[in-house]
């Protein structure tokens, strides 16, 4: 064991690693990257986190930087969780501490994952209502602020967190909440790390008022530090804003208070088919009228991916050239709303199918949730790696990307099965690369870079769904004006002057380094 392993475990009660076999299992996650970090530490507590930073930040004044990077449970597809220095696991720090029944508030440990939590929650009654992943941590979701698909009903989860705690590349802890400016006037004095932080922020505000009111109004951006249009009102500052989307590269959160709402009754569910994406649309902005839990488009090559792999949909796959599949799931079992879908049955385009959930299709219904997960890993000679994900578009512009899409797939060469949440206006495309192929990285890019044209032209953001992170930085700094730019990186300084926090991620990413980690071998890890 190394000198650092071997301090850091004398310093907490968690444990730090350096042993290779080790160090591979946090090399890579679900993003097309390999980064083998120096030392892995899992700690169990705040304290114990305020004892790495503390550490981490020492080094870093006598010039010896060893970046810090925070792994929740190892989802990222943007490469954001991996380092070459120290990783800091929150996977111990899974406890829920607190519970108000009453208020329906919950007090947690960052690690803790959705499913834990809401397992807990479901005794109560309760759940937070977020689609994503059962293993994505509260952290990781505060971190990546996702557009889940159920965002585009309840809001996602920047709607449920009431406060966080938070340890600072120093090794102080805040916790934050609402400041009057009065408040702020009165911390600003006090000569403390945190003193220091709203003291330079108050300064930034008024140099960046205007700019910060233009950021507020677009709430489809994750790229920098976006969010700050919701921490600054006014001379008055809530913190906690600025860490949503950050993805650790202005602290660690620690603890979570997250508000709760009732569970939903029993869900229904409906598929829909059409063959001219006209016809979808006008089911779509129908079906997005009737407030659903869940309202997702997919390419038909999905379904037909699926049913190639042994599911039995039952959907006309083969009467269609193209096509496309609609998913809408409503989270309460209202007959109204489902007589309002039977009826718009009655006026169908031929070969159009909507299926309404009855015992008798339950499990055609069952295995076309799943068909999803069929078509992104069941691919020969090669994988869908995530480069263009999560990206917003409008709904009024969905059309003309599309065509912009077939356009991409002659000349690229790629099946461009788009799929997403319609509802959350958030969309992805995992064409298949062989990774393993000399020609796969300068292919990625041309990828990457054309994609993020087309989205732009038709004035969506690549960054809108989450953040940037490694791979998506590539092409997400073009996107962004001087001043923009600017205001990001002084509010990094703010935080990190060290720079010691994830500097490779987001603004911070540097091309060179970042496409010199690209895979070159398949990744092992299932896409669920």
């Amino acid at each position: 064991m190394g000198k650092i392993a071997r301090y850091l475990n004398q310093l907490t009660i968690g444990n730090t690693f350096d042993s290779p076999e080790i160090l591979e299992m946090y090399s890579t996650d679900r993003s097309v990257l390999k980064i083998k970090p120096k030392a892995v530490a899992l700690p169990e507590s705040t304290e114990d986190v305020r004892k790495l930073m503390r550490f981490c930040h020492q080094l870093a004044t006598k010039d010896i930087k060893l970046p810090v990077t925070v792994w929740g449970s190892g989802l990222d597809e943007t490469g954001a969780g991996l380092s070459n220095g120290l990783i800091v696991s929150t996977e111990k720090m899974n406890k829920l501490l607190e519970s108000d029944k009453r208020e329906r508030l919950v007090r947690v440990q960052a690690g803790i994952t959705l499913k834990e939590l809401n397992t807990a929650l479901s005794i109560n009654g309760l759940t937070l209502p977020i689609g994503g992943h059962d293993q994505e941590t509260i952290g990781g979701l505060i971190s990546n602020c996702p557009a889940d698909i159920y965002s585009g009903k309840y809001g996602g989860i920047m709607r449920y967190v009431e406060r966080i705690e938070v340890v600072l590349p120093t090794g102080d802890t805040i916790q934050t909440d609402w400041m009057s400016s009065r408040a702020v006037s009165r911390i600003s004095q006090e000569k403390s790390v945190e003193g220091g932080i709203y003291k330079k922020l108050n300064t930034l505000y008024k140099k960046n008022e205007k700019l910060i009111e233009e950021l507020r109004k677009n709430k489809h951006e994750s790229r920098g530090y976006a969010k700050i249009g919701f921490a600054c009102r006014q001379k008055s500052f809530d913190l906690m804003p600025l860490f949503f989307g950050a993805q650790g590269t202005l602290g660690i959160i620690t603890e979570v208070i997250l508000r709760t709402v009732p569970i939903e009754a029993k869900t229904s569910r409906v598929v829909a088919t059409f063959e001219k994406f006209e016809d979808a649309k006008k089911f779509l902005d129908f079906a997005n009228g009737l407030t659903p839990l869940e309202l997702n488009l997919y390419d038909m090559d999905i379904a037909r991916s699926a049913e190639e792999s042994g599911k039995k949909l039952g959907v006309n796959t083969e009467k269609f050239e193209g096509g496309f599949v609609i998913f809408v799931k409503f989270d309460k079992r209202n007959n109204a709303r489902l007589n309002k879908v039977a009826a718009f049955k009655k006026n169908l385009p031929k070969n159009s199918q909507i299926f309404i959930e009855s015992p008798k299709n339950e499990s055609m219904l069952n295995e076309f949730e799943n068909s999803l997960t069929s078509f992104l890993n069941q691919v020969r000679a090669g994988e869908r790696v995530p480069l263009t994900t999560d990206f917003y578009l409008p709904p009024e512009n969905l059309g003309r990307f599309l065509e912009d899409l077939k356009v991409l797939e002659k000349s690229l060469r790629l099946d461009l099965a788009l799929y997403g949440s319609y509802s959350a206006c958030n969309y992805n495309l995992r064409p298949k690369f062989d990774v393993e192929d000399e020609k796969f990285l300068k292919r990625a890019v041309a990828f990457i870079r054309a994609t993020n044209f087309i989205i732009n032209r038709e004035g969506g953001s690549i960054s809108g769904g989450s953040p940037e992170g490694r791979v998506k930085a590539l092409v997400s700094g073009s996107n962004m004006g001087d001043e923009e730019k600017k205001l990001y990186a002084q509010i990094k300084d703010i935080f990190d002057p060290e720079g010691i926090m994830n500097p490779n991620v987001k603004l911070g990413a540097d091309p060179r380094f970042t496409l010199s980690h690209f895979r070159t071998t398949a990744s092992g890890k299932t896409v669920l």
